[in-house]
Parts: structure tokens; sequence; C-alpha cells
């Protein structure tokens, strides 16, 4: 007789397809996709497998890999030892998820390029200036092994640059009170486009990130930049 309890569950859909894209990823399959993202900075920028983007701030760093992390990928940061998994976990970064080298020293290409082969972003704080040839080898491993790179600093080339153009804090008064939320104007450049901006939440009073003011925004690349 066939004996029930020996039946194991099918996995899920969306276990099926993690499945499917680690197995391309160590193939070296070369498929590239759109990213999840946070619903307030999805108007402006979505991170895409093979590309590589630049922030000047860890907040911005935190918002664009919380939406892939919430979504289900896995993440890794590499050489930023001052970013707080406290605050990262705040931002929606499911911590369980994440691998952490906080200090891989000169090491920190090859740290990235192994790193591109098992997890979907890697948030790397680079320890010296990245050269043309550097971003290039890393560029074609991403676009290989189905990885998106978020660069803490200037990387050549780059997707798309995101800046904080403004940034001011609520809740303090006249010598008292205490930092309550965070609001910013945040610029996106791709090229020579012209630049988008967005009003953000950086994080809000209730610690997460969300619009904070009009849509957005197009704005000449002639337009006086603030801050």
């Amino acid at each position: 007789m066939f004996d029930y309890g020996q039946v194991t569950a099918l996995p899920s859909a969306d276990r099926i397809q993690e499945l499917q894209q680690r197995v391309q990823r160590m193939q070296g399959a070369g498929v590239t996709r759109t990213l999840d993202s946070l619903p307030a900075l999805g108007e402006v920028l979505r991170l895409r497998t093979g590309g590589a983007y630049a922030v000047d701030s860890p907040s911005l760093a935190m918002a664009l890999m919380a939406g892939p992390s919430q979504a289900g990928e896995w993440c890794a940061v590499v050489g930023v030892p001052e970013l707080g998994l406290e605050a990262a976990a705040g931002f929606g970064v499911a911590l369980e998820r994440t691998i952490v080298v906080p200090a891989p020293g000169e090491h920190w290409l090859s740290v990235t390029a192994g790193l591109a082969d098992v997890v979907s972003v890697v948030l790397v704080k680079p320890s010296s200036p990245v050269s043309e040839h550097q971003a290039e080898r890393l560029r074609a491993r991403l676009r290989q092994k189905d990885a998106a790179l978020i660069c803490w600093g200037r990387w050549p080339r780059s997707d798309a640059s995101v800046s904080v153009l403004t940034s001011s804090w609520t809740g303090l008064g006249q010598g008292h009170g205490h930092l309550q939320g965070r609001s910013v104007e945040v610029g996106v450049r791709r090229g020579g486009a012209p630049e988008r901006r967005t009003s953000l939440w950086l994080p809000g009073v209730d610690a997460r990130v969300s619009p904070a003011g009009p849509a957005v925004q197009r704005v000449p690349l002639t337009a006086v930049r603030a801050g």
C-alpha cells in the first residue's frame, strides 16, 4: 500500500523560483531582472541585477537594500563596520538574510565578487578609490551572477548616482526635545538624463521610509544643487 505518511509537501511557487534563481546564478546564466523597491523609492529608482549604483549616505544605502531584502532576496554588506544592524532592520532589511563582512581590508573587491555568487544585492564601501578596470571586472561578474551592487561612495560609470540634496530633522525645539524624523530631498542621476528628485522621510517618526512631499519632479541638469 502507498504510505501517505511518507509524502513530502511540495515547495511553494516562491521557493521554486528562488531555487531556480540560485541555480542560474551558480551556472552564470547571465539573467538580469528588476528587483523590488520600497514604494517610496520605486518612482525614482529600482535596482536591476547587473547594475552598479552609487550613494552618498548609509541611509540611502539601507533604503535601497531594504526593498529587495523585504521581498526575500539575500543581501551582503562589505566594508561598512559603522553600519548599525538595528538601524538597518528599522529600514526593513531582513537581518536573517544578510551577510556582513565588516572589515575585508584590501580584499574588498574579491570578497564582493565572491558574495555576488550567492546574494542578489551587495552593499560595499571600498577601502580605496575604485579604478575603471576594477569597476568593469565587477560589473561583468554582476551581469553573470544576477546580482546588483550598491556602492557607498564613487563608482565609475554607475548606472545611477543617488544623493541626499537637503536634509532636516523634526522633534527638536529651542534647546530641548529629541530627533523624531528626517525629511530629505533625494536626487537620482542617470548619465546625461535630467536629474529626478523626490522628498522622503528617511526615516519618519514611525521609523519607516515614506513620501514626504509633492510628486516626483524632473529637474534640469543646470539646476543648482542644494546642501
